[in-house]
């Protein structure tokens, strides 16, 4: 598949990713060392090499956009992010859709498809080779001290994390790592994996789609808040039907 057409020059910088917060809930533990001029996203456990490694990821995966094959460079993002890749898809799909409107839903269903797949992995990672490979991811997120107490509570809102993590910034790869793991039924893992990506992608498509390029702030600044703020919503209400 190509995605044809030029595409606008892209000027890469951690502000494109501001709003997906690509190290998730690693942003608790952020310190303020700037990344060209942006003083978010940077773990205080990281080095300057490791710092500098991230944004030349960073880089690279924004010139995909502009690549030939993007679609194919956009499916392996989708792919590997869903396992250890810290750069999200959208990072990707927000310039393809402003070039290309008319291949939104295109660049949604890839992503989609490729990231569920990813996802697949990172359940048989956690499954499989979680001292091997998966601690290791996890504890590179910061999320190794709370694996031990994630396990004992994870399965009884199983559904949620998936969707959780699938729809928000949180990192959808330590949810898919702790589901192989965890022993999370296979089943419920792949349908809300679906559920919850597309909620997601489609999304971003769609205001890409009607809006073009003046929603693009709002979906990098703001749209991760808003996706929270309605997850926890929908999960009160469902508690209230359930115990009400």
């Amino acid at each position: 598949m190509r995605l044809q057409g030029d595409h606008p020059r892209l000027q890469p910088s951690c502000a494109h990713i501001q709003g997906f917060a690509f190290l998730g809930e690693h942003e608790k533990s952020l310190d303020k060392t700037v990344i060209r001029g942006h003083p978010r996203f940077v773990p205080n456990l990281l080095e300057a090499g490791t710092r500098e490694m991230i944004q030349r990821l960073y880089n690279w995966t924004m010139s995909l956009a502009e690549h030939p094959n993007a679609l194919w460079a956009l499916a392996l993002v989708s792919f590997v992010e869903s396992s250890f890749f810290p750069i999200p898809p959208d990072v990707l799909m927000i310039p393809m859709i402003i070039a290309r409107p008319n291949r939104a839903w295109l660049i949604a269903t890839v992503a989609l498809v490729a990231s569920v797949l990813g996802g697949l992995l990172g359940y048989a990672i956690g499954a499989f080779a979680f001292e091997q490979i998966g601690q290791p991811i996890l504890e590179s997120l910061g999320k190794g001290d709370a694996v031990a107490e994630f396990n004992t509570r994870f399965n009884d809102f199983g559904f949620w994390a998936v969707l959780g993590a699938g729809i928000t910034p949180f990192p959808f790869k330590v949810i898919t790592i702790m589901s192989g793991w965890t022993g999370m039924p296979l089943g419920v893992f792949i349908a809300t994996s679906i559920i919850a990506r597309a909620i997601r992608f489609y999304l971003v498509a769609g205001l890409l789609w009607k809006f073009g390029s003046p929603i693009r702030d709002f979906i990098e600044k703001r749209l991760g808040l808003v996706t929270t703020i309605f997850l926890v919503l929908l999960f009160g209400g469902f508690l209230l039907v359930r115990y009400l």
